[in-house]
């Protein structure tokens, strides 16, 4: 992740803090910080599909967050001074989860569709659609994976050999 090309040029960044299972995140996200980048996490709002990308100050700021009935890490709903990346600048770069992907880059997520509604949102922001990677287990690259109209593809899919 580290040395490809489109995080070398990517300046804001969002990037999911990690459930146990999933891709762990940690040492990408000190590498953001340590490289100078700026970072976005997820704050998922409950009973909606709406999720905004609020700005970390440091690594070290994930201890400050606030853990969900969910068990993820984020922003309180009453954080409102942290930057929401549509607020200011955009984002360049989006690192998705998932719990299935398909070489197509269909993505199949929790079921809520935050980041589908969210890249959306991304769309029409002045910026236009940041350049979007999964993260995946060699283990979740399935044939095919079940979409809706809504979904939104992934531009590219890291695991592990691929």
């Amino acid at each position: 992740v580290i040395g490809h090309p489109k995080y070398q040029e990517s300046k804001r960044i969002a990037i999911f803090l990690s459930m146990p299972d999933e891709i762990q995140t940690e040492e990408i996200i000190e590498d953001i910080f340590k490289q100078g980048k700026e970072c976005f996490i997820p704050r998922y709002m409950p009973h909606s599909n709406h999720m905004d990308m609020l700005k970390l100050s440091s690594a070290e700021d994930i201890s400050s967050l606030t853990l969900t009935s969910w068990n993820i890490l984020q922003p309180s709903d009453d954080d409102s001074a942290r930057e929401e990346a549509l607020a200011g600048g955009g984002l360049d770069l989006v690192f998705m989860p998932g719990l299935g992907f398909d070489k197509k880059g269909n993505r199949l997520g929790r079921g809520k569709g935050y980041y589908d509604t969210y890249l959306e949102r991304c769309m029409k922001h002045p910026s236009g659609k940041p350049y979007t990677i999964a993260l995946a287990f060699r283990e979740q690259i399935c044939e095919s994976v079940p979409v809706t109209e809504n979904d939104v593809q992934v531009d590219e899919i890291l695991y592990e050999d691929c």
